[in-house]
C-alpha cells in the first residue's frame, strides 16, 4: 500500500501530503472543530480537482487513477489523511461510487458531478439501534413500495457520514422482500436530517428519516441480483480505507512518540535510552508494521477482485481496529502527563481511532467474520 511503483504515483502521493500539509493540518482540524464545521465546500472542490473522487471510477466514466490501481491509489489518500486526521467526506463518497460504478445506469450524471466534487454523497446503511448488517434483511426496517412512476421510500437511517453536507444518499432499502439501494437526493420532500455528534473532533454524522419520500425508478442501482455483490464490494472498500487511514494514523504519532522519547530527559538521560522504554517502542513498531501488511493484504484483493477479499477486509479490521487503540494509549502514556491535555494533538488521533474502531464492524464481529469465511466443508466419511 505505501510501496510507490511509478513517478507518477510518486507526483500523487507527493501533491497529496503538500496539499494535507498547507490546507489540512492539525491546527485547520482544531479550527474547524472549534467553529463547529466539519469540511468546507470549497476545500472538498480542490481535492477533487487533485484526483481524489476519480479513482475508483473507470475512463469511460470520466475517472481514471495514476497508477491504473484506482484501489490503492485511494488507500494511498486515506493513509496520507490519517497523517493529519484530516476532514472531508473522503469515505462517503468513495463508498457510493463504488458502488454507483458497478451499476451505472441512469446514474451518470450523478457520478459526474460526484468526481468533479460539485455534490457529497453518503451510504446510508445503518438502522438506528442495530450493528452494521446491511445484507441481513431481517434487520431492516426502511423500506421501497413501488409506485406507479418510481418508489416510494419510508423509514429511518443513522449514522449517515456528512449527512447534513450530503446532496444525495444511497438507501438501503427492503423491497418486495429483496435487498435494493436506491439513490436519494436529500432536498427530495420528506426527507428531513438530523446532526448526530461523534467522537471525532470532524467526523460529522446525521440522521436521515424518509417519510413516503417518492423517487423516480431510475434510482435504483443495480438489479435484486447485483445488489448483494455492490454492498459487499462497498463495504470491503468502506472496511479497506478506515484501515487505510488508521495505518497513516500510527504512523504519524509513532514518530511523535519516537522523536518525545529522545527529546525528554529524566535524571539526565533522553527516555529513549531506557531498557524497558525500547521494548515498548519496539513492540509498537511491530504491531504498526502488522497494520500495514495486513491492510496491503486486503487492498492487493480488494483491487484484484480476489475471491479472499471479503476474509482479508476482516482480518485487516480485526487486527488493525485491535491493536491501533492499544498503541495509541501506550502513546498516550510514554508522554507522561502531557499528552492527556487538550492542548496536545494525540487525543485528535485517538478520536479517530476510537471512531473506526466501531464503524462498520467491530473487531469482534471481523473476528466472527473470519470464522465464518475460514470454516472447511466436512468431507462426508
Amino acid at each position: 500500500m505505501t510501496d510507490l511503483a511509478n513517478p507518477e504515483q510518486l507526483l500523487f502521493a507527493s501533491t497529496t501530503q503538500t496539499f494535507l500539509e498547507k490546507q489540512a493540518s492539525l491546527t485547520h482540524v482544531r479550527g474547524l472543530q472549534a467553529s463547529g464545521v466539519s469540511f468546507q465546500p470549497e476545500w472538498w472542490q480542490r481535492a477533487a480537482e487533485l484526483g481524489w473522487t476519480s479513482l475508483l471510477v473507470p475512463e469511460d466514466l470520466g475517472g481514471g487513477s495514476v497508477s491504473g490501481d484506482g484501489v490503492a491509489d485511494l488507500a494511498l489518500i486515506a493513509e496520507q489523511i490519517g497523517k493529519t486526521v484530516a476532514p472531508g467526506p473522503l469515505h462517503p463518497v468513495s463508498v457510493v461510487l463504488a458502488g454507483l460504478v458497478e451499476a451505472p445506469d441512469g446514474h451518470q450524471d450523478s457520478i459526474e458531478a460526484l468526481v468533479a466534487g460539485e455534490v457529497v454523497a453518503s451510504w446510508a446503511a445503518y438502522e438506528p439501534r442495530r450493528p452494521f448488517a446491511p445484507l441481513d434483511a431481517s434487520g431492516l426496517t426502511t423500506t421501497a413500495t413501488r409506485t406507479d412512476d418510481g418508489y416510494r421510500i419510508d423509514g429511518v437511517k443513522d449514522r449517515v457520514e456528512a449527512g447534513a453536507e450530503s446532496g444525495a444518499v444511497l438507501v438501503v432499502a427492503l423491497c418486495d422482500g429483496e435487498i435494493r439501494q436506491f439513490l436519494v437526493p436529500t432536498d427530495a420532500a420528506g426527507v428531513s436530517i438530523t446532526p448526530q455528534k461523534s467522537v471525532d473532533m470532524v467526523k460529522s454524522y446525521a440522521r436521515v428519516e424518509f417519510d413516503g419520500v417518492q423517487v423516480p425508478g431510475a434510482a435504483v442501482v443495480g438489479t435484486a441480483e447485483q445488489t448483494p455483490a455492490i454492498i459487499e464490494r462497498q463495504r470491503q472498500v468502506a472496511v479497506l480505507l478506515q484501515c487505510a487511514e488508521t495505518v497513516g494514523i500510527l504512523d504519524a504519532v509513532l514518530a511523535m512518540t519516537t522523536q518525545w522519547l529522545g527529546d525528554r530527559h529524566s535524571f539526565g538521560r533522553p527516555l529513549s535510552s531506557y531498557q524497558a522504554l525500547k521494548h515498548r517502542a519496539a513492540d509498537m513498531k511491530m504491531w504498526f508494521e502488522a497494520c500495514r501488511a495486513t491492510t496491503a493484504g486486503a487492498v492487493a484483493a480488494v483491487s484484484s477482485r480476489s475471491p479472499d477479499a471479503a476474509k482479508l477486509v476482516s482480518v485487516a479490521k480485526a487486527y488493525v481496529a485491535e491493536r491501533a487503540p492499544v498503541i495509541l494509549q501506550d502513546c498516550v502514556q510514554l508522554h507522561g502527563g502531557i499528552g492527556v491535555t487538550w492542548e496536545h494533538d494525540l487525543h485528535l488521533y485517538l478520536r479517530r481511532v476510537a471512531l473506526y474502531r466501531a464503524m462498520f464492524g467491530s473487531p469482534e464481529d471481523h473476528h466472527r467474520a473470519i470464522y465464518q469465511l475460514s470454516r472447511k466443508t466436512e468431507v462426508p466419511a
